[in-house]
């Protein structure tokens, strides 16, 4: 059997809640503004599930409409790839739950772990599975529900407005013509700054790790992020790991037709396009209406962009994310 030359992006599907949550309805319990949260994020407004509706659910979802966009029906799917910091339960992971709602019994599925950089992460071992012959049709799911997982108080207005909830999903497969797909992604991690973006509990460091016995003093069970640092780096990283990926492929930042960023602060990626020279007409948003939805920013924002015509086939497409970890990566694909 001759293997894959390259891996391609086959379809994608995204999924999003119901229920709209603007920044105005946000100042009703927040010491805080729309003009505030838009200047500082660019974020109008979130999308939060129903109560009793977990990540599995919105990933289920998401994933049936990838499939359908890459042509194949869920049987095709041999490999599950997942990832989410707000699993439906602690234990085992979501994997195995979106695994028994297709209803794809014995199939290989787990799950990754690097928050808001994971959907490269999943895509660079998708990659290696289709090119070694491992799998022919790998499914890849970010999805995150935070509205049950942040808190509604002052001290945490910096982290609560910028979360939403949403799944976004892909079909990996071999490239149609062996030459368009992926051209090459790079994936780094600086774990000394892992304390600047985190959730410190539940954990095993603690004791009791289980949420049954906080109050809500215990600063600990909630998101923590040391923002302005964070912005910095992840401008810096960003815009250095795109210019690697390009030098790989002897591109230059002209070549690229379209940028998808993660969705995590606009600012951010406003100055990492900049830094670039690349304009609006060759970038895609939207954080504006959804907010960050980690590891579901760039599906959702992929399936967002092919379905409003702005990819056109042979188009140098540039994936790039930073997050919790630190972890940042960058991909290009020839689409």
């Amino acid at each position: 059997m001759e293997l894959p030359k390259r891996s391609h992006i086959l379809g994608a599907g995204f999924e999003l809640p119901r229920t709209v949550v603007t920044n105005d309805e946000l100042s009703a319990v927040l010491d805080t503004s729309d003009e505030w949260i838009h200047q500082r994020s660019g974020i109008r407004e979130r999308r939060y599930v129903d109560d009793g509706e977990g990540s599995s659910a919105l990933a289920e979802r998401a994933a049936r409409k990838a499939i359908a966009a890459a042509g194949l029906e869920p049987g095709d799917i041999d490999l599950l790839i997942c990832a989410t910091l707000s699993p439906d339960v602690d234990f085992p992971g979501n994997s195995s739950f979106i695994q028994q709602r297709l209803g794809l019994a014995g199939i290989l599925a787990f799950d990754v772990r690097n928050q808001c950089s994971s959907f490269l992460y999943m895509l660079s071992v998708a990659d290696q599975y289709v090119r070694t012959g491992g799998a022919r049709h790998v499914l890849v799911i970010g999805s995150e529900v935070h509205s049950s997982g942040i808190e509604y108080a002052d001290r945490s207005r910096h982290v609560t407005v910028l979360f939403g909830d949403g799944a976004g999903a892909v079909v990996v497969g071999a490239s149609p013509d062996g030459e368009r797909g992926l051209l090459t992604i790079n994936l780094h991690c600086e774990g000394a700054y892992a304390d600047k973006l985190c959730l410190l509990g539940p954990g095993s460091l603690r004791k009791p790790r289980l949420a049954l016995d906080w109050t809500p003093a215990d600063i600990y069970g909630w998101p923590q992020m040391d923002g302005r640092f964070v912005f910095r780096h992840a401008v810096k990283r960003m815009g250095e790991c795109i210019e690697e990926a390009l030098a790989v492929i002897g591109a230059s930042k002209d070549d690229i037709r379209m940028l998808l960023p993660h969705q995590a602060n606009l600012r951010i990626n406003q100055l990492v396009a900049m830094g670039l020279r690349i304009d609006d007409e060759r970038m895609a948003n939207n954080i504006e209406r959804y907010g960050n939805t980690t590891a579901a920013t760039i599906p959702i924002l992929l399936a967002e962009t092919l379905d409003a015509g702005r990819i056109h086939d042979n188009d140098l497409v540039c994936l790039a994310a930073f997050g919790s970890g630190f972890t940042w990566a960058a991909a290009l694909l020839r689409w």
